[in-house]
Parts: structure tokens; C-alpha cells; sequence
């Protein structure tokens, strides 16, 4: 599972969010202030410091913490594709928001003054496991020592080393990210159909580095013209040959239409990525992202 073509493409937003992580996680930390980044329960009762807000949405407090943020929020840019930058940035501000509401709530209820969470974007990285959960598919399975695996488990097991990298100080903020991602699943004040201007969106690649992966063209919406073919016949010079289409499984066609999709486009997805279902749910995703 990598979240559909590498680099990202079709995720400007995504990608300058890693950026600003990646900048100010260095920052503090070669200034010596990543134990200083995270909210505590006196910072409630202070007047808000604006550059704490910032550093507790981007900047991870370790290196081990950016390490596997950075993979999750990589590996999250699929959802990016999925339903279009627009929407997207709203997701990622309501979720950061709504974590942080949580985070000051909690704080509160625990009168806990040695209470300190940890800084980063946990509310956006946790809140992404909810879609992931219902969205997303087992594309394989695999037993190791009589335990059942999937594709997903190793998502998974990112998440849960993350969200236990400090303890309580980020067992709290990705509890707090899940709960902000709950309630825009559940489309809270019709939340799931905002979206910002485009013209907001249009002004992000020039903040950012050069994208890597193949560049945007037009998109391409007939899959059949892209569909391997194969050659069957007798050797050359002597009868012609010709190509046949590997016919996808109905359980797999299935499959991609129980997850939303068009049944043609799901068997042209299918053909094109030769029957194996993950590949074919990358590029229905990113064909809707067009």
C-alpha cells in the first residue's frame, strides 16, 4: 500500500504541510526548544501564544515522532486525491481546530499543572485513521506465526507507534485527532461539503518545492486505451497474432463497486492493473481527483 502514485501529485496540500513540518521540526530542534513546543495546562490560563499554536499543528517534538508522521501523512495524501484539494484543506482544519478544542478541554478536566502534551500535527494525522478505516480496502492478507495480517496492519502499527512515541503526552492529542475525525465523518454541520476557492488552492505550489513524480497532464478517462495487452498466436511469419484482455474476476469487479465505484470503470481499473485490486483503487482515485 503506498497511497496511489509516488511523490505528490494531485496533493499540493499535503505536500506543503510535510514541508512546514519538516522546516519547523529542525528549527526548534537545533534551537534546542522541542521540549518546550507542547501545550500544558498553565497555557490555558495564559494569554495565548500564537507561535505555540503554530509549532503544536507542525512540529513534531522528536525525530523518531517525525520519522513515522511523516510516513503516515505521506501515505494520507490518497484521501487528498480522493476528494480534491478543496475539501481537503477543510479537513485539515477542521480537524486541527477540533483537536485543539479537545486537547484544551481535557486539559482543563484534568487540573493535571505537570500535564504537557506533545506538539505536532496528531490531530490531522489520527483524525485521517477514520476515512482510512472505512474507506479503504484489504487488498491482501498474510498469516506470520498464527496472526492475521493485512495490507493495512502496517498503517496501523505506524499509527500505534506513534500515537505511544511519548505516552500520555501524545495519547491524548491522537485520542483528541480521532474524535475530530469522527465528527466530520458524521458530516457535523454539513461539514464534509465545504471546500475552499480554488483559487486558494491555485497559490500552494508556489510556496513548495518542485513536485516529484510525473508531472500533471489532462486526465485520462477512457482506462481501456491504457489496458495491457497480451499475444497470443503461433510464431512470427507464419499466422498473425493477436491481443486479448485479461478478463478481471467478479468478486474483484465487486469489490471496487461495493467501495463506490462505476462497475466499468472498476473492470477498465482492473484490466489496466492486472487483476490486482490495489493498483486498481489507486487509479480510480486518481482518475476522481481529476
Amino acid at each position: 500500500m503506498n497511497g496511489g502514485p509516488y511523490g505528490f501529485n494531485n496533493a499540493p496540500v499535503t505536500k506543503v504541510f510535510v514541508i512546514a513540518s519538516c522546516v519547523l521540526t529542525f528549527f526548534f530542534g537545533i534551537r534546542g526548544m522541542s521540549t518546550k513546543l507542547g501545550f500544558s495546562y498553565q497555557d490555558i490560563f495564559r494569554r495565548p501564544q500564537v507561535w505555540k499554536l503554530i509549532t503544536s499543528v507542525f512540529a513534531f517534538s522528536s525525530t523518531p515522532e517525525l520519522m513515522f508522521g511523516l510516513y503516515l501523512l505521506y501515505y494520507f495524501r490518497v484521501f487528498e486525491r480522493q476528494i480534491g484539494s478543496n475539501k481537503y484543506s477543510v479537513f485539515i482544519l477542521f480537524s486541527v481546530i477540533g483537536s485543539l478544542l479537545f486537547q484544551f478541554l481535557a486539559l482543563a478536566l484534568l487540573k493535571d499543572p505537570s500535564a504537557t502534551l506533545t506538539s505536532g500535527p496528531y490531530g490531522l494525522i489520527f483524525a485521517s485513521f477514520i476515512p482510512f478505516y472505512f474507506d479503504i480496502p484489504v487488498s491482501t492478507r498474510l498469516r506470520v506465526f498464527n496472526i492475521n495480517f493485512s495490507d493495512k496492519s502496517f498503517i496501523y502499527l505506524a499509527g500505534l507507534q506513534l500515537l505511544l512515541s511519548s505516552w500520555k503526552r501524545s495519547f491524548l492529542p491522537g485520542l483528541c485527532g480521532i474524535l475530530a475525525g469522527s465528527l466530520y465523518r458524521l458530516n457535523l454541520l454539513g461539514i464534509r461539503k465545504a471546500k475552499f476557492p480554488e483559487f486558494v488552492i491555485s497559490f500552494l505550489p508556489r510556496f513548495s518545492w518542485p513536485a516529484t513524480g510525473s508531472p500533471r497532464g489532462e486526465p485520462e478517462r477512457n482506462l481501456v486505451d491504457r489496458a495491457p495487452t497480451y499475444t497470443v498466436g503461433r510464431t512470427e511469419g507464419r499466422t498473425p497474432t493477436a491481443t486479448v484482455t485479461m478478463e478481471p474476476p467478479e468478486s474483484s469487479i465487486m469489490m471496487l463497486v461495493s467501495m463506490g465505484f462505476d462497475r466499468n470503470s472498476a473492470r477498465q481499473a482492473l484490466v489496466q492493473a492486472r487483476n490486482d485490486i490495489n493498483t486498481a483503487s489507486n487509479i480510480l482515485l486518481e482518475a476522481q481527483s481529476h
